[in-house]
């Protein structure tokens, strides 16, 4: 088991953002998390890669409990997190944002770039340039290969479509089913419900910082109460 996370409790002061929810990410899957914005969605990626603290519950990577785990410390377990917004350097070149990704590695990252070009070749085109004169969809493509260059086993992307033109998001979901099938677990927050249930083996649905429904991706899909709500189809009551 890649991730486990046991009745997880988040509060932002008085407000509680995550009510005890439970999930798990299973060895080289992709599980998505759906809801709408104020779900919890965010707030739980944030969890995992230790930048929001846990007030009670229990997280559990390849079997070891991280619950209490430094934020600097998770990149170095093997976690990468790609957050919402991209979060590139901007005043740094494609390269050096990618290097970024490779701090906490010792020795060179040369065999790492190639193959980051190799995935991503319009950033090979561009490895000199600044990271805030890229395109959006090129910010995002630099995120990933960013997160990518920790050697993560788990993954966390957080609306890696988000902004995008519909061709530009084609490329993206591509390309991260070939990082999973490269052997990477993916953990994926979108709001485009219907890419990301094709893509995914298994997803969960948050409301309210609650799991409301979960099942495996294809029956997701089709679930009347999930068409409804996040694919914007009409369903009987």
């Amino acid at each position: 088991m890649t991730l486990e996370v046991r009745d997880a409790v988040v509060r932002y002061g008085a407000i509680t953002a995550l009510h005890g929810i439970s999930f798990e990410v299973r060895d080289g899957e992709i599980v998505t998390l759906l809801g709408a914005n104020g779900a919890g969605k965010t707030t739980t990626l944030r969890m995992l890669s230790g930048l929001h603290g846990v007030s009670g519950g229990q997280i559990l990577f390849e079997g070891q409990d991280v619950t209490k785990t430094p934020a600097h410390v998770f990149t170095t377990l093997g976690i990468g997190h790609v957050p919402e917004g991209r979060r590139i350097f901007s005043q740094m070149t494609v390269e050096e944002n990618l290097e970024m990704g490779a701090f906490a590695r010792k020795g060179s990252t040369t065999d790492d770039l190639e193959r980051m070009y190799e995935t991503f070749p319009i950033l090979k085109e561009r490895r000199k340039q600044l990271g805030g004169n890229l395109s959006g969809g090129e910010q995002q493509m630099l995120a990933i290969g960013r997160a990518l260059m920790g050697h993560p086993r788990l993954l966390l992307l957080d609306e890696p479509s988000m902004g995008l033109a519909p061709m530009v998001v084609e490329t993206i979901f591509r390309i991260i089913g070939e990082i999973r099938e490269a052997g990477t677990t993916i953990l994926l927050v979108e709001q485009n419900a219907a890419q990301a249930l094709r893509l995914a083996d298994r997803g969960y649905v948050l409301e309210n910082g609650r799991i409301v429904l979960s099942d495996a991706a294809d029956l997701l899909l089709t679930d009347p109460r999930v068409r409804a709500v996040y694919l914007g189809e009409g369903a009987e009551s």
